[in-house]
């Protein structure tokens, strides 16, 4: 299959470099292009995992988007859910008929994106689709090397528009067998892992974060005060799924830690033994703060406001966050009320996440 992956973190180079390595024909672009010129020079990733070191040769490494997405049938989108509005717009003009974009995971990127592609003038019939966690737990080793510590064995996914979901399954599942439907695209919102795991470990290791150089949030971060609240976070999460229809599995966190039936499989371990998340964190412009906190987590509470659903754990998570970011989260961009859905009826929302935009 013809593949473009956009973007230039972790998730991205992991990404480009495991499909290319399945045979797909994978397409990298990275808006930095010197950044991305020793993946140019060398013209493939180092790929590290359990099987040892190897490079995987790309078809192409391109800071041109058109030419990365120009024929593609699977348009991978593994970045923070701020990146998404930019990356839609530059995209918008090489969109055609039948493409699949897959974000994961996606903070209701697929809605955010198809309206962005269509406001920038883009009207091609295109499937946009999220999942709730990244592919791969993977970190970059260097300019053009990637550590894939595990990959997901399952991935659920909603699709926007809902009727788009046969094709998008199938294409999508031609790079990534593990995806499994999960319904609409706001039910693949409320499958994103990142806005529950995230905020208590960054919100209630503040001190450390702050004090040691590197500290692992997975490791000596996660104790059991941090995971109590946790599932506390996530039974609001599944609470506020159920109160919107949306039917079991909900892929419970709780799963993570503890057996194998998670997205990941029985992935904690490894994530640990690994090392590669012994990381210098920096509170305010960290990734965990600025996605999974002031986009994923605010995105939560506005759902779960407009279901009438308490979700007093989100909520006071959602204003620590802001207070140590020195914002106020409950207006970020990634909002019911931001992205003007609030207004919105229960048969309203359902219809906008079957039948997509208006023509």
């Amino acid at each position: 299959m013809r593949i473009a992956v956009l973007g230039g973190g972790h998730g991205c180079y992991a990404a480009a470099a495991d499909l290319s390595e399945q045979g797909h024909e994978v397409r990298l672009w990275r808006r930095d292009a010197a950044a991305l010129a020793p993946v140019i020079a060398a013209r493939c990733i180092a790929l590290k995992d359990h099987r040892g070191r190897r490079e995987v040769a790309l078809a192409l490494a391109t800071a041109d988007i058109g030419a990365a997405v120009r024929g593609a049938e699977l348009i991978v989108v593994p970045t923070p859910a701020f990146a998404q509005v930019d990356i839609a717009r530059a995209l918008a003009p090489h969109l055609s008929d039948g493409q699949v974009v897959f974000l994961p995971p996606g903070t209701f990127g697929s809605y955010v994106m198809a309206r962005t592609a269509r406001d920038a003038g883009s009207r091609a019939e295109v499937a946009f689709a999220e999942t709730g966690t990244l592919p791969y737990l993977a970190r970059k080793h260097g300019p053009a090397e990637v550590a894939i510590t595990t990959r997901a064995t399952r991935l659920p996914i909603g699709v926007f528009p809902a009727t788009a979901s046969t094709h998008a399954h199938a294409v999508i599942a031609g790079a990534f067998p593990a995806v499994e439907p999960a319904g609409d695209a706001l039910s693949g919102a409320l499958m994103n892992a990142g806005p529950v795991i995230h905020p208590p470990l960054i919100v209630m290791n503040a001190g450390p974060l702050e004090h040691f150089e590197r500290w692992d949030i997975h490791n000596e971060g996660t104790q059991p005060s941090i995971r109590r609240v946790t599932d506390r976070l996530d039974a609001e999460r599944i609470a506020v799924r159920e109160a919107l229809g949306y039917t079991p599995p909900h892929f419970p966190l709780s799963d993570h830690y503890e057996n194998d039936r998670w997205m990941y499989g029985n992935a904690h371990d490894k994530l640990v033994d690994s090392g590669d998340w012994r990381e210098h964190i920096e509170l305010r412009s960290h990734r965990y703060m600025r996605e999974d906190v002031a986009y994923g987590l605010a995105f939560l509470v506005s759902v779960a406001d407009w279901a009438g659903v308490p979700c007093p754990v989100a909520s006071g998570l959602l204003a620590l966050g802001g207070v140590i970011a020195g914002e106020d989260f409950t207006r970020a961009p990634r909002t019911l009320r931001a992205l003007g859905l609030a207004g919105l009826d229960a048969a309203a929302l359902r219809r906008l996440l079957h039948e997509g935009l208006e023509r």
